[in-house]
């Protein structure tokens, strides 16, 4: 069994991914003279002041991911949001003062993005930016790419997160864990398989999506909001980037989705996406070592789950 991070083994995590940032920048000619971490969660973002430029050091891999396979998440992240902002869409965009491309340094694959002026007085409003999340489903329709199915739900890291939770009672009970098994037993094969969830949900047309609540990834800035953290984009249903968001953004996405020509949402698949989104919350109890302020953010979530009837079956019900 693994301790959790003490408060200086975080401290040392940080700047040891300031320190890669830095160095990486400065070996691709950027002026680097005080570096300001403007976030520091599942990754450090780092501004390389004075440089107009925020790198993105993911620290907290999930079971089952590699640098390699975040690399390659990395790079389908930054050709979609390059796309974008060819097409004019406001997001952040890739730096065009270094080549658009994950970067290695020091144990850490990082991106590199432009900086930009938040609106720090601006005040949150998830239901509002529901509207928006419809502009950019418009947007993202016509990507060219190719976008692996659902990869969003990382079917790979569940199963071994949980694996690692089954031996660790101190984080999760047998029994909530076996219910949490029992549950995406019956999820995994329409997350893994394209075929088997238009079997399940004929209707329910799939595009190039967000992957990761971009109604909360949305950044007020004195130009308007923007767009942020494509790390999870992929082919799937819109109901996916409105999951857990409530009924009130549902009826607003539906309202902006309808006049912009895009279908509504099907509540019967954001039933079953946001019965995915319950089991990967759980799966991050794997993770509590290493950034133990999940334990105390995930736990509502659960008691709610645990609350709540068993009702595996219904996202897949005729």
């Amino acid at each position: 069994m693994s301790a959790p991070m003490t408060t200086e083994h975080l401290a040392a995590r940080t700047a040891r991914a300031v320190a890669a940032a830095v160095a990486a920048g400065r070996e691709r000619g950027l002026t680097v003279d005080e570096p300001v971490v403007l976030h520091d969660v599942f990754s450090v973002v780092v501004h390389l002041a004075p440089a107009p430029v925020v790198v993105r050091v993911p620290t907290v891999l999930a079971p089952g991911m590699d640098l390699d396979g975040l690399a390659e998440r990395q790079r389908t992240e930054l050709a979609v949001v390059a796309w974008l902002a060819g097409q004019g869409a406001p997001v952040i965009a890739p730096s065009p003062l270094v080549v658009a491309e994950p970067v290695r340094h020091d144990g850490f694959s990082m991106t590199f993005w432009q900086y930009v002026d938040r609106d720090t007085g601006a005040e949150p409003d998830y239901v509002r930016n529901a509207a928006l999340v419809a502009d950019l489903h418009m947007a993202l329709r016509d990507y060219p790419g190719e976008l692996p199915f659902l990869s969003a739900a990382e079917p790979p890291t569940l199963t071994a997160s949980f694996a690692v939770l089954a031996e660790r009672p101190d984080l999760i009970t047998p029994a909530d864990l076996a219910r949490a098994r029992r549950e995406w037993e019956l999820l995994e094969p329409l997350v893994s398989s394209r075929a088997a969830f238009d079997a399940a949900f004929p209707g329910a047309n799939v595009q190039p999506i967000h992957g990761d609540a971009p109604a909360y990834n949305i950044v007020p800035t004195a130009n308007g909001a923007l767009y942020a953290d494509f790390e999870l984009t992929t082919l799937g249903p819109v109901e996916w980037d409105l999951a857990a968001f409530g009924p009130e953004a549902a009826d607003v996405y539906d309202a902006a989705a309808v006049e912009l020509g895009l279908r509504p949402l099907d509540r019967r698949v954001l039933r079953f996406v946001e019965a995915v989104g319950m089991a990967r919350t759980i799966a991050c109890l794997a993770l509590v070592d290493e950034l133990p302020i999940l334990r105390e953010g995930i736990a509502p979530a659960i008691e709610q789950w645990r609350s709540q009837p068993a009702s595996w079956d219904v996202p897949v019900d005729r």
